[in-house]
């Protein structure tokens, strides 16, 4: 089993130094889904929700969800993003959401993805609750990332 990085040899939580680093291209897609009834998804898909455009709105969340990843996670670091994409995919039965994120930097994007999918998938629960309360999220995960060190991962 690898070492966790975010502990220091006494195991107190500390952020990882990652000044040594090169900067590389890198970039994470994560995925969620959010299931309801089909009343829920219906109006979301056709704009009917009384909140308003629950796909717009949810797009924007994860977008800025994404851009604020450190402002959440206690030891990530803050980056500079250069692409957040967040695509939604509404059927008769719920929404997947995938988010790709992109950095050239030190430190990969993976939390930022998963970020983005989960706020995403939030806003859309918020957004929709008055038609459907049983609104199930999950599973949310990594799909792939590449770039760094550790190079390219794919599930």
């Amino acid at each position: 089993m690898s070492e966790l990085t975010h502990l220091d040899a006494q195991g107190a939580a500390h952020m990882v130094d990652v000044g040594a680093k090169a900067d590389t291209a890198r970039q994470a897609v994560a995925s969620g889904r959010i299931t309801m009834t089909s009343e829920a998804a219906t109006a979301i898909r056709d704009g009917a929700a009384k909140k308003g455009d629950v796909l717009a709105v949810a797009r924007v969340a994860g977008i800025m969800a994404a851009k604020r990843t450190s402002d959440l996670i206690p030891l990530c670091h803050p980056l500079p993003l250069t692409r957040v994409a967040v695509d939604l995919l509404p059927d008769e039965t719920g929404i997947t959401v995938t988010a790709t994120c992109a950095t050239t930097g030190k430190t990969g994007v993976e939390m930022e993805a998963m970020t983005a999918v989960s706020v995403t998938l939030l806003t859309i629960y918020d957004m929709a609750k008055a038609i459907d309360r049983g609104m199930e999220i999950g599973p949310i995960r990594l799909i792939e990332k590449s770039g760094g060190k550790s190079g390219d991962w794919r599930a």
